[in-house]
């Protein structure tokens, strides 16, 4: 068993850790279930709760999942492997492509679609360069794979230059919004993001059916025109166990 009584690591996560090397080993796979908390309560000589604890604590890494009456399993899901640089390629949604292709080949829903008109946040239209009152395109939906939620996002668009477009309809057609962007004459051309992580809201927790003591990434991208004006800014959440971010790019 790692650690011991002088070890300065709590009893709980030492069990955690124990249980973390034994699925990198292969001794539980994908879909097994993990040994219960009556199982390892005796097995580690410890409370009941403290077994609790070691698998909460797995669960809130994403590495295992609690099924209500049945136990903890080892997570079966897939992570998403998002490309970075790839995705957003013009060749990608130039050519009618959903930028989610580029990361996945399983199929993707799209639910609790909001599009408004709406006077943007502070930050969203200092970013935008919007006047005071001067309102925004706001996209919001939610992205579910194989039946689990892994990323809420918003995009900004301003109203004026997208006003009358799809951009404006919950189906923007083939290639999204870049596409659609491009046909206004305000294709992008180049994207900024900015990446950290945090704790989840309580209704992000909820939206996403996540544990609110797992982290998020909360990612904004900007997108800029050939004029260098801001034409979209998005903010996503995406739930951190759901994720592999990969960028790959020539040096």
């Amino acid at each position: 068993m790692a650690g011991g009584k002088g070890s300065a690591q709590p009893r709980y996560l030492q069990i955690a850790d124990e249980l973390k090397a034994a699925i990198e080993r292969g001794d539980y796979r994908p879909g097994d279930r993990l040994p219960g908390e009556n199982a390892l309560a005796p097995q580690y000589g410890v409370a009941v709760m403290t077994a609790r604890r070691a698998l909460r604590a797995l669960t809130n890494e994403g590495l295992a999942e609690s099924r209500k009456g049945a136990g903890v399993f080892v997570q079966a899901f897939r992570p998403i492997r998002r490309r970075g640089i790839q995705r957003l390629a013009q060749d990608q949604w130039g050519a009618g492509k959903s930028i989610w292709s580029a990361d996945e080949d399983r199929p993707l829903t799209v639910d609790q679609v909001s599009v408004q008109e709406v006077v943007p946040p502070a930050h969203i239209a200092e970013i935008l360069a919007l006047d005071a009152g001067e309102t925004a395109c706001a996209r919001s939906r939610r992205f579910v794979l194989d039946g689990r939620p892994v990323m809420l996002a918003t995009s900004y668009l301003p109203y004026a230059l997208v006003e009358g477009s799809a951009i404006t309809q919950a189906d923007t057609g083939p290639g999204g919004t870049y596409a659609r962007l491009a046909d206004l004459g305000h294709g992008p051309v180049r994207f900024r993001e900015e990446i950290r992580g945090r704790l989840p809201t309580a209704e992000e927790a909820a939206t996403l059916g996540m544990s609110p003591e797992r982290p998020v990434l909360k990612m904004c991208r900007t997108a800029y025109n050939a004029h260098q004006r801001v034409v979209e800014v998005n903010e996503m959440t995406l739930d951190s166990a759901s994720y592999v971010l990969d960028y790959e790019f020539d040096a």
